[in-house]
């Protein structure tokens, strides 16, 4: 079985490194993965994003051109990368800085208001542990466990700091997925919209 995640988003959004996370999770679970980044043309404010691949066999290529699942942050991975998504697939969206639902009707997808869960136990940084903690619950492929001892295993001496606030961010997105958290997202103007993508770009 093969199961390839697309993360996107804008740079500083974290999409790199929860896809890192996945990545790691399974390698110690004991599946063969693949990781591989893309990035626009700024590393923080342009675009950036990676493909997960997770495979209990040899993984021929690390390139997908149509993943099981996609975990996208901003608009402009959604246009994207939506009709890239297999039919029966898994798309969890960022309402927090998306206007609109998904068109497709052959695929299991989730608005989930990201950016609003992290900022209640932590910076809006936390949105892509928050988005990857939905993922799993849509797309059990690894649990909450493995991808908990994956960051304590692997997140740098210097950000241990925040390993308590990251484990909380994914289990806040399985909840959330699950029906289990209620949170109400702001109503904002248009105007006000895209004054709310700056501080998430810089």
């Amino acid at each position: 079985m093969q199961t390839e995640i697309i993360f996107a988003g804008f740079g500083g959004q974290g999409a790199l490194f929860v896809g890192q996370v996945l990545a790691f999770a399974a390698m110690d679970a004991g599946y063969e993965v693949t990781w591989m980044p893309s990035y626009g043309p700024e590393m923080r404010g342009g675009t950036a994003n990676c493909t997960v691949v997770i495979s209990d066999e040899e993984i021929g290529s690390p390139t997908v051109k149509n993943p099981t699942a996609s975990v996208v942050m901003n608009l402009p991975s959604l246009d994207k990368f939506e009709p890239r998504v297999v039919p029966g697939g898994v798309l969890i969206v960022n309402s927090s800085l998306v206007n609109r639902d998904p068109v497709r009707s052959d695929i299991t997808w989730l608005m989930i208001p990201a950016q609003e869960i992290a900022e209640t136990i932590g910076p809006r940084r936390l949105l892509n542990m928050v988005m990857l903690g939905a993922l799993l619950d849509k797309l059990p492929i690894l649990n909450l466990a493995d991808l908990n001892a994956a960051l304590e295993a692997h997140m740098p001496e210097r950000h241990k700091k925040f390993l308590k606030s990251n484990i909380e961010a994914l289990k806040l997105g399985t909840s959330f997925s699950r029906g289990e958290l209620h949170i109400q997202k702001e109503t904002t103007t248009p105007l006000e919209q895209t004054e709310t993508l700056a501080p998430t770009s810089v």
